[in-house]
Parts: C-alpha cells; sequence; structure tokens
C-alpha cells in the first residue's frame, strides 16, 4: 500500500491568566496536508502446489473494468485508467511513489523473471476506484503456445473499502474460470470464492494449471472413452475402455469415474478390471441405476495412464436410446489435496434394431358371424376365452371381447388354427364368399415390422328358432 502520512505545521502557546492564577493552552495555526493515497491490490502468480514457475517472460497481467452491457458482470471492459506513479519518489513533482514490483503502475503489466511472479496495481481512491461495489476481472495471459491457460478473477470492492483505521481494502475475489484462487494466507473459502480481509499484506495468489496445447482450459487429468464396437443389436454385450492419464506435475489418488449409461444398457457388474503398469488393480462399483460410480485408490504418478474396463448388455429398449456413453473423473492432487476434474467424455454406438425391428405383430378375433360373409359388422359379438394355436406350438386365448393379439412375431408365413373345443356350443361358421375361409386355420403372412389379420367366424352349433 503507498502511504504517506498527513504533515502538519503548527505552533502551540501557553499563558497565565493574572486574575485567578488559570493556565490556557491554544494554536495559533495549522496546516493539514493530505497526500495522494493509492490502495493496493497486490499478488503473486505461482504454481498448483504454490511454487514459483520456472520462467515467467512473456507472461502479463492486466486489471479491466466490466463491461457495462454485461449484466453477468463476467465480460472484459476497457482496462482501468491507473494513476502512475515513479520509484525513486521525486519530490514536488505531484508523481506518488510507486511500489515494487510495478513502480509505474503500468497497466498490464509485464512480468519479468526477477520479480519472481509478483505483481501489483495501485487504485486510485480520489478516481472512485475502490468505491463499494466497484468491480474489476484481473486477467493474467500466459505466452503464446504457452503450456498454461488464461485465467480470470472478477475483484468486487465491499461495502467497508473505506476503513480508515487501517487503510484496508476489502473485496470480494470470484474465480471466472472454476479454478481455486489462493492456497495460503488469511482467507475464508467459499467454493471456488475468497475474501481477501488485507490487499496489503495478503493479496491474490493465482495458480497456473497444466493443459494441451490448444485447448480452452485448464487440463490436469484426462479421460477418454473407447468401445469395443461401433454398432450393436439388443443382446450384444459391448466392452468400455476408460483410460485415465495423470497430466499434471504430482500424483493424483482418489480417483472417481462417473459413467452414465444410454437407455437399454444394463451394467454387467462382475465385468469390471482395472489395469495400471501391467497389474491388476481393485476397482469398487456403485451402481444407481444408469449412473455408475466406479472408484479405485491407486495413485497415478505424473504422465501414467490407470485402464479400467467393464461390460454392457444391450436390451430391446436400447432401440430408443440415443446410444451415447458418457463419462467423467475426478481426483485430488497429493500437494495440496485440490480437486481435479476432466469430461465428459463420450463413445457412440449406433444400435441396430436388428431381428427386434423385423418382428411383427398378428392380431385377430373370434365372432359370431350371422350373415356369413367373413367380417365382424354391428351386433355380431365377440366370443371370449376361445384358444388358437400357432404353428410353432404357442397357443393364444381371446379377451371378453373375442380379441387376441401376438407381438414379436418373426416375419414370414404363419398358421393359426381354432381350438373348437374350447368353444362350446359353436362351430365353424360357413363363408359365403370366400371359399378358403371354410378351413379350421388360416394363413397368413408377415411382413418385417409388420401386421396381420387373422380372423375366426362362428357360428351356434344349434340354430335358434327364428319368430315369425
Amino acid at each position: 500500500m503507498a502511504q504517506a502520512k498527513n504533515l502538519i505545521n503548527q505552533a502551540t502557546y501557553t499563558y497565565t491568566d493574572s486574575h485567578n492564577n488559570s493556565e490556557f493552552q491554544g494554536i495559533s495555526s495549522q496546516i493539514d496536508i493530505q497526500p495522494i493515497q493509492l490502495i493496493d491490490p497486490q499478488g503473486r502468480i505461482l504454481g498448483c502446489g504454490g511454487q514459483p514457475l520456472s520462467d515467467y517472460n512473456g507472461f502479463s497481467v492486466g486489471l479491466y473494468d466490466t463491461n457495462p452491457n454485461d449484466r453477468t458482470g463476467t465480460e472484459l471492459g476497457r482496462l482501468v485508467s491507473l494513476t502512475p506513479t515513479e520509484f525513486p519518489d521525486l519530490p514536488n513533482n505531484n508523481v506518488a511513489r510507486g511500489v515494487q514490483p510495478n513502480t509505474t503502475n503500468s497497466n498490464p503489466y509485464i512480468l519479468k523473471n526477477s520479480s519472481e511472479g509478483q505483481y501489483n496495481f495501485l487504485l486510485d481512491p480520489s478516481k472512485g476506484q475502490v468505491t463499494p461495489g466497484k468491480t474489476y476481472i484481473l486477467v493474467v495471459n500466459p505466452p503464446q503456445n504457452s503450456i498454461y491457460s488464461q485465467r480470470r478473477i472478477k475483484i468486487s470492492i465491499l461495502d467497508n473499502a473505506g476503513n480508515t483505521q487501517n487503510n484496508i481494502v476489502r473485496y470480494l475475489a470470484a474465480s471466472l474460470d472454476g479454478q481455486p484462487i489462493s492456497i495460503t494466507g488469511e482467507t475464508s473459502y467459499q467454493g471456488t470464492v475468497v475474501l481477501i480481509p488485507n490487499a496489503e499484506l495478503v493479496g491474490l495468489n493465482l495458480f497456473a494449471f497444466e493443459f494441451d496445447v490448444g485447448m480452452c482450459q485448464t487440463q490436469q487429468v484426462q479421460i477418454i472413452k473407447t468401445g469395443d464396437r461401433a454398432t450393436a443389436e439388443p443382446g450384444d454385450t459391448v466392452i468400455y475402455r476408460l483410460s485415465i492419464k495423470n497430466k499434471s506435475d504430482v500424483e493424483l489418488n482418489n480417483l472417481v469415474i462417473t459413467d452414465t449409461l444410454p437407455l437399454g444398457f444394463n451394467f454387467v457388474s462382475k465385468s469390471v478390471r482395472g489395469e495400471f503398469e501391467g497389474k491388476a488393480v481393485t476397482v469398487t462399483v456403485e451402481g444407481q441405476g444408469a449412473t455408475i460410480i466406479l472408484r479405485t485408490s491407486v495413485p497415478i504418478p505424473p504422465g501414467k495412464v490407470l485402464n479400467v474396463a467393464y461390460g454392457a448388455q444391450l436390451s430391446p429398449d436400447s432401440v430408443r436410446s440415443s446410444g451415447r456413453n458418457s463419462a467423467i473423473v475426478n481426483a485430488q492432487r497429493m500437494d495440496n489435496n485440490f480437486a481435479v476434474k476432466d469430461g465428459p467424455a463420450t463413445h457412440q454406438l449406433k444400435v441396430r434394431p436388428g431381428i427386434v425391428s423385423d418382428c411383427g405383430t398378428i392380431i385377430g378375433r373370434v365372432f359370431v358371424d350371422k350373415n356369413f360373409d367373413g367380417e365382424q359388422q354391428t351386433g355380431e359379438p365377440g366370443v371370449p376365452n376361445a384358444v388358437i394355436f400357432l404353428e410353432d406350438g404357442n397357443r393364444i386365448t381371446t379377451d371378453v371381447n373375442g380379441l387376441f393379439s401376438v407381438a414379436n412375431v418373426l416375419p414370414g408365413n404363419h398358421t393359426g388354427v381354432l381350438d373348437l373345443s374350447s368353444l362350446s356350443g359353436y362351430t365353424l361358421a360357413p363363408n359365403l364368399y370366400f371359399r378358403e375361409r371354410n378351413s379350421q386355420s388360416r394363413l397368413v403372412r408377415l411382413e418385417p415390422g409388420g401386421m396381420v389379420r387373422m380372423n375366426f367366424a362362428v357360428t351356434p352349433a344349434f340354430h335358434e328358432e327364428v319368430k315369425k
């Protein structure tokens, strides 16, 4: 924090009243000069484990206003116009004294290896830059083609920013990329949001996370999901393989893999296998319907890969699913217990309906045919509990309305025979129009995925007397 003491020039005097011998003291004159006060939010860019980076060349830190047209307060506006400073301080030039390492209060500030990642910006209260409710975004830009990604920290000035006792500016710092902000200092955490009560003593500590070149976000662990086939049918078993690679600089432990299966994919619990460096490892399973949780206590050193495989069997419901299977991995760094994650990693399986899609349905009815045309009209009731035998020996019984149906029937020719012994008091009704329907059996041809009708017309065995 850049601050100079108030300058006071004054003379005091005392005198004694001769009448009552009382002594008085007074001030003859006073000049109170209030210097420029600049509030200094400072910090240091560190590695994920709190260690300095090996090279800071090309890194820059900038302080931005938020975009006034963005209601979320997360988009960048203009660079904050900071009050220029100097170091060493030259007297009587109305330029405030700067603070190491950013002695000129440049914005953005270009880091050097000599500063070991330290940076600072001086805010000017006279410009309203520490007014409660003021919001900034601190941006750390790595060099081009760096293994590090850009970081953004949102800083909101709190209500007691004008605390005059210690000249402390309190502010709320929230990570906009979901990564933690600080691992040291007197802070109270709420998720990835940090309350920093003393900008001069604590400051912000920013962490650099590893990630693959070309990726837009950090990545310390990587999960890849593959399957043993690209297409499958109901009844098939698919073998999935999960490869978890440690891409950080420390050991990872407490691995938890959450795998979400599509509709109709049934997890085969006894199929789980784990492998690390050619040796089998123990993987525990927690099943919650379509969500499978896989855990292992095996630590993964940097650059190493853990493989987990399991099987899932497709049910007929799988033809209605997307066939897309996704998995995420969560782990912890050994050095600071920070949580790392990656995913979802997906595998797209094309589900072919197979034999299920070729199957069709046979529907029909057994009814009393009063006009002997072989078709049911109004006033011709159905006959319940009639039995029809199919060519494979299966039997079907009609419902209370004389209706029956058989689903998932293979396409092709099928024969049904009416069991007259199940129809007490009825016999086959003669057909006056189609000679082939005078048979006790019916031959139908079922198309793939189609539907065919198989009706049986009956008549009372003893004709009722017709009233004249």
